[in-house]
């Protein structure tokens, strides 16, 4: 079946990418089709000569009567799948909707071995199309590296984009944005056998060199020189050495005079140290380096998108382990500050290597500084896993365009107070601060901690939650989920390039 629309110009292409990442490409005219996908917000839109007069008519029973807004036909040579918007949700929901229902169509797709498939938007629903194919891209990541059994990966290559209201400069950086998740949900997924701190640093690096950004890994004498004391307390029980990655990306165009620096906090294995996690806790606390990763790749999507802005990721990266030289309850710590830490949990580790990384940033004078850290789980029981914590100071308007951001992308952020009277739990009898407060407010005192180490417009995001998921979910997958990426993505187009 020949399909001719006035809005298609451009061939599909011959040669269909053999990596992971479905690529998402821009056309405006077909030839055969083998597997479409139209968004309709009603049933006058039918491309001529697709349906038969029964099949309309069975469309229109679904759809009025049924009430489904999704069908689909087996044509044995190819498929059909159509989708009606709906009117009624408001601009984020639906969004959400169209990315979950592309996650659905591109799960079918894969299970039908399936390699192209084209959306069809004769409506101009530019942004819906594109939210649709984000879902099916996303929803198509697998984590494979260590499956030596014969095993298919997910078998979609390619999604084409018919659509008279989306331009290349949208599929270029959906295409980046893909990319980027595809990276940081791959960091999170390997094992702390790979991924050491050291490995950690290196990865950091080929993302520089590859999106042209630059990178600097310090080692352990280096952090040493520069009296990080926090991050070296926490790697004292390892044989494995800490690093502290500085990653920077700064155009000739960028409109910020002062940087925006991205802290992520990137403990690649947490054992929990002398305070011992139980049972199963530790299970999957290779995850403990999500916002390391996460900072990492979202700092690579802006590079590799030319964002004109001028922004800095600080990544302090260690494992925490109970050997014979770690740290105790009851140690205190000189941070690198200068400021004397009473340790009364040693799972408590985030932030201390978190506050080495905030204090670090005042060197760079910032404008503002975001942390993102799987910190506590007080905040994955205040909010589970659907949302992240997030709490500011002296940063009232960003904070507003980051929860605004996390609506569009649905990375959604609770806002808890940073209120002075949680500061009282953290007060020690023996040193400046001590480092866990009482069991009430755990997210809250955490981010209290750090704010002892800033001076800066500080946004802090506790995305223990969402980080990492124990069952799938729809485009955001099983495993690792890339919180943050789109989220930080947004804000920075938000914040730098619309204003």
């Amino acid at each position: 079946m020949i399909l001719n629309f006035s809005t298609f110009a451009g061939e599909r292409l011959d040669k269909i990418t053999k990596s992971m990442q479905p690529k998402i490409i821009l056309t405006r005219k077909s030839r055969q089709i083998e597997n479409l996908v139209l968004l309709l917000t009603d049933d006058e839109h039918f491309p001529a000569g697709l349906f038969t007069k029964a099949e309309k008519s069975y469309i229109r029973v679904q759809k009025d009567k049924h009430k489904k807004e999704f069908i689909s036909f087996n044509r044995l040579e190819f498929r059909i799948y159509i989708y009606f918007i709906k009117k009624e949700l408001d601009a984020h929901k639906l969004m959400e909707e169209c990315r979950r229902m592309g996650d659905k169509v591109g799960s079918c797709l894969n299970d039908h071995k399936v390699k192209n498939a084209v959306i069809y938007d004769p409506g101009s629903k530019g942004k819906e199309a594109l939210a649709f194919a984000e879902g099916m891209a996303l929803g198509s990541y697998q984590f494979l590296k260590y499956k030596n059994e014969e095993k298919t990966g997910n078998s979609l290559q390619e999604i084409q984009i018919c659509s008279g209201s989306v331009e290349e400069s949208d599929i270029k950086q959906l295409n980046i944005i893909v990319d980027a998740v595809y990276r940081c949900r791959t960091l999170i997924n390997e094992p702390n056998s790979y991924l050491t701190a050291s490995v950690f640093g290196s990865e950091v690096e080929k993302l520089a060199k590859d999106c042209g950004a630059r990178a600097e890994v310090m080692n352990k004498k280096k952090l040493e020189a520069l009296k990080m004391g926090g991050i070296l307390a926490v790697n004292k029980g390892s044989d494995e050495p800490p690093t502290f990655t500085v990653m920077e990306w700064n155009p000739s165009s960028a409109r910020n005079t002062k940087p925006f620096v991205f802290i992520g906090k990137g403990v690649v294995f947490d054992s929990g140290g002398m305070n011992l996690k139980p049972g199963n806790s530790m299970l999957d606390m290779k995850d403990d380096m999500s916002g390391a990763a996460s900072v990492a790749t979202v700092i690579y999507a802006i590079a590799k998108a030319k964002l004109p802005v001028h922004i800095i990721g600080l990544m302090p990266a260690t494992d925490n382990r109970p050997g014979a030289q770690a740290i105790v309850p009851g140690d205190v710590i000189r941070m690198h500050s200068g400021m004397n830490v009473e340790v009364i949990d040693t799972d408590a580790e985030g932030r201390m290597i978190l506050a080495d990384a905030l204090s670090y940033a005042k060197k760079y004078n910032p404008g503002l500084v975001i942390d993102l850290a799987t910190l506590t789980g007080s905040a994955v029981r205040a909010v589970g896993k659907a949302a992240a914590v997030v709490m500011q100071n002296k940063a009232e308007k960003e904070v507003i365009t980051l929860k605004n951001s996390g609506l569009e992308v649905h990375e959604r952020l609770v806002e808890f107070p940073m209120w002075e009277d949680y500061a009282d739990f953290l007060k020690s009898e023996v040193a400046d601060i001590k480092n866990l407060g009482p069991p009430e407010a755990g997210a809250i005192t955490a981010a209290k901690f750090l704010e002892k180490f800033t001076g800066y417009p500080y946004i802090h995001i506790d995305i223990a939650g969402p980080a990492f998921l124990d069952k799938r979910d729809s485009y955001r997958g099983q495993g690792g989920t890339g919180f943050g990426v789109r989220l930080l993505f947004n804000f920075i187009n938000k914040i730098v390039i619309d204003h």
